[in-house]
């Protein structure tokens, strides 16, 4: 096979094709490094290329088919975003102030990847410290979306903070990618770039050996082609671990036998609350034909009220940032990163080392976090954020006594102009409004390409699930992605 054949690919005819020996893992491998050398350059995608690591990963991996030994990911070729940590890889969570540090340890998630077979082709750009939405705030500079509007050649952002991932499987870079989601970071980027995004329920996959950000909030899950692909990704990245204390110990099932059944007699619930003031009308019209869809599969539609929503995003940028400013104390110059030149005291060294190490979204969420946490104020508002959160939770809670699962649009806008929002922040936090509740509570959510704006990019279809009920949301998933039969995909101009 030609490697622009290989690389086109879904994981799951990726994975046939190995098991049926019409190509091996080096091949596969090859291709890709192929593809990113081509394409790397123009789209930013990938912060540092392990072409050699991944050959002989690949190598490797045919052994073990050879001996009869595969595994569930048996040679495929992935991307890792730049926050999970690699045994003798450098990582950088996209950040100045980590510098060139090389784990001695393997973070859990990669880990579960690389037992199952799988191939390392890289590590993936993202906002810094996963804070952003747009892939902007990256010290490595921003991911260009493979996406292009009609009739244009602006540079579009493909979300954040997963932008590198979602980029790299968008534009056929890597068969999948693991990304995480702290208020949407996987999700947005996912409707951003045409392709499936799952955050997890809490606790689902472990956080040991994630660069944190905000650890109460913070969930692994993948970025892929189509919602098969994500199952069977998330099937290896799953399980209960030892080493993070918020682990959830219980069963992993196979996500991909969700796939493909009938979502007959399921009930959706639309929130009346997401219908904003403002929404674009093809935003609305596509979250009205994604019901239709689910009506036509067999579901019951019913509306349903979250009536603290409207809290949400407050409440989030009270409580990430905040935790934020305990996580990134340990950036101090002393121990690991980026330490500032010349002498001076402890503090002066402490001070000049996070100015120079860490950028202006990072430094803005640690002001906002270190301010809500400090005496007069830790009442007045990180507790009621708090409270809040609670009330949220509470809602979704009640819903699902009526409901098996919510539909709403992932992201109130297709993909925007790089530079569009950087100079406002709250314009820039307005993306997450409909993915912020979802952390919050804990949830598990995802994101199904749907549909094309009037300018031919893509849109997006969340799912939101009880706690543990990963598994309807990939039957409704799978139901919409058929129903919709989204093949659209970005002109490689690159």
């Amino acid at each position: 096979m030609k490697p622009a054949d290989l690389t086109g690919l879904t994981l799951k005819a990726a994975r046939d094709g190995l098991a049926t020996g019409r190509f091996s893992a080096e091949e596969l491998a090859q291709a890709h490094i192929e593809a990113i050398a081509a394409a790397n350059a123009h789209l930013n995608a990938f912060v540092l290329e392990t072409p050699d690591k991944a050959l002989a990963m690949a190598r490797a991996s045919d052994g073990r088919r050879a001996r009869g030994e595969a595994g569930p990911l048996e040679g495929i070729s992935l991307g890792v975003k730049d926050l999970f940590c690699t045994e003798g890889v450098r990582t950088t969570a996209g950040s100045r102030i980590i510098g060139e540090f090389v784990p001695p340890y393997e973070s859990t998630v990669s880990a579960n990847l690389w037992r199952d077979g799988a191939v390392m082709l890289g590590k993936l750009n993202m906002d810094e410290f996963a804070m952003g939405s747009s892939n902007e705030t990256s010290a490595f500079g921003p991911v260009t979306n493979p996406w292009r509007a009609a009739g244009s050649n602006q540079r579009l952002t493909p979300g954040g903070s997963s932008g590198g991932s979602a980029t790299a499987v968008a534009a056929d870079l890597c068969l999948g990618a693991t990304a995480s989601d702290t208020g949407g970071s996987i999700r947005q980027p996912a409707s951003f770039t045409g392709t499936v995004g799952i955050k997890p329920t809490y606790g689902r996959c472990s956080r040991y050996g994630m660069v944190a950000f905000a650890s109460s909030l913070d969930q692994a899950g993948p970025i892929a082609k189509t919602v098969e692909d994500a199952a069977i990704l998330l099937t290896s990245m799953a399980g209960h671990d030892a080493k993070d204390s918020t682990s959830l110990d219980v069963e992993t099932p196979d996500f991909a036998s969700f796939v493909g059944r009938s979502p007959k007699g399921l009930r959706i619930g639309v929130p009346k609350e997401y219908r904003l003031d403002g929404m674009p009308e093809e935003i609305a019209r596509l979250w009205d034909q994604g019901v239709a869809w689910l009506k036509d599969a067999g579901c019951e539609i019913r509306e349903v009220t979250l009536p603290h929503t409207r809290y949400a995003l407050p409440a989030y940028y009270i409580v990430a940032p905040a935790e934020a400013s305990s996580n990134l104390a340990r950036y101090d110059g002393m121990r690991f990163g980026l330490r500032a030149e010349g002498g001076g005291t402890l503090t002066e060294v402490y001070e000049r080392s996070r100015a120079e190490g860490f950028g202006e979204e990072v430094k803005r969420r640690i002001l906002i976090g270190a301010y809500v946490l400090s005496a007069g104020y830790y009442d007045a508002y990180y507790l009621k954020a708090q409270k809040v959160r609670r009330r949220i939770a509470e809602d979704f809670d009640a819903a699902f006594l009526e409901v098996d699962a919510l539909l709403t649009p992932t992201a109130p806008s297709a993909a925007f102009a790089l530079g569009d929002r950087v100079s406002d922040p709250l314009a820039m936090y307005l993306n997450d409004v409909f993915t912020v509740t979802v952390n919050l509570a804990g949830l598990p959510g995802i994101s199904i390409p749907a549909g094309l704006d009037t300018s031919g990019l893509p849109l997006g279809l969340q799912l939101i699930g009880r706690a543990l009920d990963e598994g309807t949301l990939f039957t409704l998933g799978a139901a919409i992605e058929q129903a919709a039969g989204f093949r659209a995909r970005p002109a490689s101009w690159w």
